[in-house]
Parts: C-alpha cells; sequence; structure tokens
C-alpha cells in the first residue's frame, strides 16, 4: 500500500509547490489533489489540461504519484438536490473531476453523492443521486476513470448493507466505493464495513475518532482514537486491498509541516501492523 495525504491536510492556500515539498520530505508516496471552485490553489473548475499535465510534471518532480482526486464542491451543488440546475452544476463538477483525471492519469475520482435534509428525504436522495450518476457513468467509461461513492457525514448510507446494493445498482464497473475509515466510528467498525463491501472498495481515506466526543470535533490524529487498526489492517489485508491510504486530517495551526511527519510516521506505524497480521 502507498502512503497518501490529501491537499485539505494543508492550510488552505498552500501553494502545490510547498504541499509537494512536504509531503515529499515527510515520506509520502502520493497526494490527493482537489478541486475548487475558480480562485482555488490548484486544480479548479477552470483549469486547462495543459495546467494539468504541468501539475502532473510538478508532483513528478518531487517524486510523488497522482491516485485520485476530491472536491468539496459536491456539498453545495449536491446531486440530490430539489432544484435540476443545482443537480446539473454538481453532474459539471463530476465531470471536470473525471476529465482532469483522465488528462493526469488518475484512476478515481471521490464523490459525495447527496445529502439528506430537513427538505430532501432519504429516499429522495438515494432515487435523484442515483439518477444523476447513471448520467456520469458513460462519461466515467469514456474516460477510464472510476467513480468513488465516500461515505460522509450527510446523513446517507449508513448501513454498509445499503452501501453495497446503492453501488451495485448502478451496475457499472466505473462506480465503487471510495471508503472513509474514521467516518464510520460513531455507528460502526470500519473492519466490518470493509469486509462487506470488499472489492467495491477503489480507495481509502484514513483519519481518526474519538467516539466519547461523539460530534465533528471528535476526528483527531491518527493513532490518536478509537479506530482499532490492527482490526483494520487485518480487513485490507483480507480482501486484498494493495492501493493508496491517503490521510484527510485537520491542519495543524502552527505549522503544516509536523502534521505531515506526523502523519507519515503514523502511518508506517499502520502499515507494519500487516506485519504483525501475517504471522
Amino acid at each position: 500500500m502507498l502512503k497518501g495525504i490529501n491537499q485539505w491536510c494543508y492550510p488552505e492556500g498552500t501553494p502545490l509547490e510547498q504541499v509537494f515539498e512536504y509531503s515529499r520530505d515527510a515520506g509520502f508516496d502520493a497526494v490527493e489533489l482537489n478541486v475548487y471552485d475558480a480562485g482555488g490553489i490548484g486544480l479548479t473548475m477552470e483549469t486547462t489540461e495543459e495546467e494539468a499535465k504541468q501539475i502532473v510534471q510538478l508532483a513528478a518532480a518531487y517524486d510523488l504519484k497522482l491516485k485520485s482526486l476530491s472536491t468539496g464542491l459536491l456539498w453545495q451543488s449536491t446531486l440530490s438536490h430539489a432544484d435540476e440546475s443545482v443537480r446539473e452544476q454538481g453532474r459539471k463538477v463530476v465531470e471536470k473531476q473525471i476529465q482532469l483525471a483522465s488528462v493526469m492519469e488518475i484512476d478515481t475520482v471521490l464523490v459525495v453523492p447527496g445529502v439528506v435534509t430537513d427538505t430532501i428525504t432519504y429516499s429522495e436522495c438515494y432515487d435523484r443521486s442515483q439518477a444523476e450518476l447513471r448520467k456520469l457513468l458513460p462519461i466515467a467509461e469514456k474516460y477510464n476513470v472510476m467513480i468513488g461513492i465516500e461515505n460522509v457525514w450527510n446523513k446517507f448510507l449508513l448501513s454498509p448493507l445499503e452501501m453495497v446494493n446503492y453501488i451495485d445498482e448502478l451496475d457499472s464497473d466505473y462506480v465503487g466505493a471510495y471508503f472513509d475509515v474514521g467516518n464510520v466510528l460513531q455507528f460502526g467498525y470500519p473492519e466490518q464495513w470493509i469486509r462487506i463491501l470488499g472489492h467495491r472498495i477503489k480507495k481509502i481515506h484514513v483519519k481518526d475518532f474519538k467516539t466519547s466526543v461523539g460530534n465533528i470535533t471528535g476526528f483527531v490524529p491518527l493513532l490518536a482514537g478509537d479506530v482499532n487498526w490492527h482490526n483494520v489492517i487485518k480487513a485490507l489485508k483480507e480482501i486484498g486491498y494493495n492501493d493508496t491510504l491517503t490521510a484527510e486530517i485537520t491542519p495543524y495551526k502552527l505549522d503544516p509541516r509536523p502534521l505531515a511527519v506526523d502523519t507519515s510516521r503514523n502511518l508506517e506505524f499502520i502499515f507494519n501492523l500487516q506485519e504483525l497480521v501475517t504471522r
């Protein structure tokens, strides 16, 4: 498995050169970039193919791989919104992710499928988001890019069995799960999700969570929460996962570099648990 770090682990506005430099120096293999709205640092909805290729070259200069793309734009332009124009904008976001991924030889894009609210019911979120994803799947196939559905705190897909059904109903080789280990700890066990999702898992996000806090402030750096990493690594080994574990952690306020160093070291410890599982 590869050690990855998301661009969000660095303060907003951190130049890509620094993101790549700090990540390389900390010992990471890969960086996950995010697609921003106009004016963001790095990839945006206005990034051209040539600009995207230049970013690939920049990452290579720091000996870093680019394995996946994520975005926060789908929290505003949700694929489950009642307004068709909002859903259309969400589709445009995913289309841009896919097109950039293809140009950059990235195999997976992270997609938040929808959000359940007091005005958008669970069943509406399910049906609308699947309908929008079905429109996007031909594009994913055309560009040979995987859509990774992430489990997030969106009051949706709260069971691994339901997530399996949601993915399988789309009936495409170009959709799978982008599984976030820390996100399920409040209401489940990540190792159980991993075994149930199985081959559908295309990418993994890692962070830790303190269940005693029980809200958004409970997310903490790796090894500082209640994730049973022994069980997680054992489950990943059982399903044959050998891709990237990408850290997604809130930046340190004082300086971004210690977070990269700490996270890389903690990921190395987690990877070494695999040797213990094997014995």
